[in-house]
């Protein structure tokens, strides 16, 4: 297994920064989980994909209106995940843990499974981000070469073509087996899963059960067979284009750098914990809350990485802090204007990764463990 140390040794910037946010909370008398933005947003949520569901089992529809509603359904569950879920198992929707935990559990309700995915994230993505050995969020190899350390293959040239389609296939792949695998084999990408207590046994059956009893038999019952594959193909294709596109807008771009942790070796990063966030990370379309309010802040990704315990209602308050010490410190801050450039950022990198490597100079370059991609800061 590989080890990354960063050097915090001097970790200056982060000082500063949190002093900054502390005396932005202290002086606004705030707290830092969610407040009645988030509530609102969450009862709205929760009840539109409630209606969602009992209209698309107990009505009868034209095919065409049962995939369209189940695609509305999918992208409901998306935001609910964004929203409720990422906050709560963060412990930053509310000043209560037994809220945050039960709320963490509509990440089960969407079929996954809070316990590993708070590992896979909280733990080892938000430690090591962008990090190819490391983190899991972009160990998509050989499918998808997501930085330049990974091996490539022929399929690559294509790949951005075919990624989009990942993508729509990605949260039914997860929830019908990335789990279980992960579950069995103890393991996420290279490190070891932790220590699962009984109750979280029993939680990841019972759960798995209840979706197979809700997205599964109970709709094969009330619709048939052949409306519920439309229904449950639409609703994943729609949550997993949703997912993995706001969640890879965030790293996977031409603006963020990488490093490369190799196997069972020690990999020294020369920048302290915060400023490796800031590098390998990127916000996009700041000025839309629209955008905001659907994907629960995640489009302010720097300020979740430097502060993932603090409720995204607080983010855009947030980031002209960021932003300034950022400049103060000479940091690149990655600021991407618009959702649309953000989505041709991410697909014009992952067709530049397609190409095959030039020599054998440049794959021998790209095992450097501080090799980085074009970064191009933007404000």
């Amino acid at each position: 297994m590989p080890k990354v140390i960063f050097n915090n040794k001097n970790a200056v910037f982060f000082q500063s920064l949190k002093e900054a946010a502390d005396n932005y909370f202290d002086r606004k008398g705030l707290q830092r989980t969610g407040d009645s933005r988030l509530y609102i947003k969450t009862a709205v949520l929760f009840l539109v994909a409630l209606a969602l569901y009992s209209v698309i089992l107990f009505s009868s529809f034209a095919l065409w209106a049962i995939i369209l509603l189940s695609c509305t359904f999918g992208f409901t569950l998306a935001c609910i995940g964004f929203n409720v879920m990422h906050d709560a198992n963060h412990g930053s929707y509310s000043s209560s843990e037994r809220v945050n935990n039960l709320l963490g559990l509509t990440l089960n309700a969407l079929g996954g499974n809070s316990f590993i995915w708070k590992f896979k994230h909280n733990i080892i993505h938000h430690t090591y981000p962008n990090v190819d050995g490391m983190d899991d969020d972009i160990a998509k190899s050989p499918f998808i070469r997501m930085c330049s350390t990974q091996p490539w293959v022929p399929a690559h040239r294509v790949q951005h073509i075919y990624t989009p389609l990942l993508y729509a296939t990605s949260s039914m792949i997860w929830v019908l087996f990335q789990d279980f695998e992960k579950y069995f084999l103890h393991k996420i990408n290279t490190i070891a899963l932790a220590k699962m207590k009984l109750e979280d046994h029993l939680i990841f059956w019972i759960s798995k059960v209840f979706y197979i009893l809700f997205y599964i038999a109970l709709p094969v019952w009330l619709m048939g067979w052949t409306n519920w594959l439309w229904f449950f193909i639409s609703l994943h294709v729609a949550l997993g284009l949703t997912l993995a596109v706001v969640f890879q807008l965030a790293h996977v771009v031409e603006e963020t750098t990488f490093e490369f942790a190799p196997s069972d070796e020690t990999t020294r990063i020369e920048n302290e914990w915060a400023i490796h966030q800031v590098k390998t990370t990127s916000d996009f379309s700041p000025n839309s809350a629209v955008i905001s309010w659907l994907v629960g802040g995640l489009n302010y990704q720097i300020e979740h990485h430097l502060f993932p315990r603090v409720s995204h209602v607080h983010y855009p308050a947030l980031s002209k802090i960021v932003k300034e010490k950022c400049e103060a410190f000479n940091l690149p801050y990655n600021c991407i204007p618009s959702m649309r450039q953000a989505v041709i950022s991410h697909f014009r990198l992952i067709r530049l990764l397609g190409k095959k490597p030039a020599s054998a100079s440049l794959s021998m370059e790209m095992q450097d463990t501080t090799f980085a991609q074009g970064h191009t800061p933007r404000a």
